[in-house]
């Protein structure tokens, strides 16, 4: 039994609407009300697949970081066989947390700072200080709490709430449509964070459309025409496209040069386009010809997120004289500050009185595909694959 969103669905009903002419935008209690948020975190986050991030920063026995989703944390860490694994970040003894959230270590063991209980990297409780005269006390009965984690492409997601269909199944076609980038064997040239004063949706839904960019975005106008590409059918928990290169752009850098190497996988067509993929919640994928440039959310609350950028490039870009991806950096942080500027708008209008469900544009489909996929998730108590809205607009047209 799910429990539907504190949210009045007669609100919801027209972001439902089967034309996209007559739908309309989420209400404003979707990104401003806490209760709504915390009901996202319990029925989006820990009830999906979150990415916590690079598989690269668990990648040696013993490797240990924290994190949390929702209201839950979780302690994932890279056992003696290599398998990667995740428990609840909560000692079985009085619950203190095993690693203080957001930090790491690499140790032979999973050691509690509160009272020293000690299990194997495995789950199994291997000490416990002081009990050896407790009757009945056995330690096979208190193994750490395990939550599901797998490794996707280079990435590592968690389900904390347990029933969320396997990873193949809710990434569905995606997993092919970027297997040619091989992210699994690119490497992190650069991390840029940032704390945006907006809801993770506004955020998310700014992603999705290219109806802004002549308005804040000159430098990607120059590289890219916005109303080139194509949406992708989706089969899993996603939103996504392409857009083209202009001509005589490489890739996207303020220059349409690449200084890296083409991706070694690439056909001619998708040396000739960028990829734009949401993954439901908290992951974004750029796929350019040359690198990938990925968004990771960690919400912080209604009208706070924390986003991490991180650029990735094939190894054979190192053996470039002068590799630098500041190329790459510079122009997604300038674009990056433009859509922060904008999202924190949205957020301030969301506030106002004034404030009304929109309507969407053709180049606005994917927006209402997102805003459609968690508007009935609201309804149903969980998220669900998003409608094919793209379908709609290409009869339409």
């Amino acid at each position: 039994m799910f429990t539907r969103a504190p949210i009045d669905p007669e609100l919801l009903r027209p972001v439902l609407g089967t034309g996209l002419g007559s739908s309309r935008t989420l209400p404003a209690q979707a990104y401003v009300s806490s209760d709504v948020f915390d009901w996202e975190m319990e029925h989006f986050f820990e009830a999906g697949w979150v990415c916590l991030g690079r598989a690269d920063d668990l990648a040696v026995t013993g490797d240990q970081r924290a994190f949390r989703v929702g209201d839950e944390g979780v302690l994932v860490v890279r056992d003696v066989d290599g398998t990667l694994r995740a428990y609840a970040n909560t000692c079985r003894h009085r619950g203190h947390e095993l690693l203080e959230p957001e930090t790491s270590r690499n140790e032979r063991v999973i050691k509690c700072p509160y009272h020293a209980w000690v299990y194997r990297l495995d789950g199994a409780l291997a000490g416990a200080p002081r009990f050896g005269d407790v009757d009945g006390f056995d330690r096979s009965d208190h193994p750490l709490i395990s939550a599901r984690v797998a490794e996707w492409h280079g990435w590592v997601f968690v389900n904390t709430g347990g029933d969320a269909p396997a990873l193949d199944a809710y990434v569905g076609n995606l997993d092919g449509l970027i297997a040619a980038w091989e992210p699994d064997r690119l490497f992190v040239a650069a991390t840029h964070e940032y704390v945006i004063g907006a809801n993770w949706k506004t955020i998310t839904e700014n992603y999705h459309e290219c109806y802004h960019c002549p308005s804040i975005h000159p430098e990607l106008c120059v590289v890219t025409p916005v109303d080139s590409g194509q949406n992708l059918p989706h089969e899993g928990m996603w939103v996504g496209g392409s857009m083209r290169l202009k001509d005589f752009a490489e890739t996207m850098s303020l220059t349409g040069k690449s200084k890296g190497i083409t991706l070694r996988g690439l056909d001619d067509e998708q040396r000739r386009q960028v990829s734009y993929f949401g993954l439901f919640p908290n992951l974004l994928l750029s796929l350019h010809p040359d690198y990938v440039l990925t968004h990771r959310f960690e919400p912080v609350g209604p009208r706070e997120t924390r986003v991490e950028c991180q650029w990735l490039f094939p190894p054979e870009a190192t053996e470039v004289p002068g590799f630098d991806p500041v190329y790459a950096v510079e122009f997604w942080d300038i674009t990056n500050r433009e859509d922060w500027v904008a999202c924190e708008s949205v957020a301030r209008g969301h506030r106002s009185a004034g404030f009304r469900q929109g309507p969407f544009a053709w180049s606005e489909d994917e927006v209402h595909a997102l805003m459609a996929m968690v508007a009935r998730g609201y309804l149903d108590g969980r998220a669900s694959v998003p409608p094919q809205v793209h379908e709609v607009a290409a009869r339409a047209g």
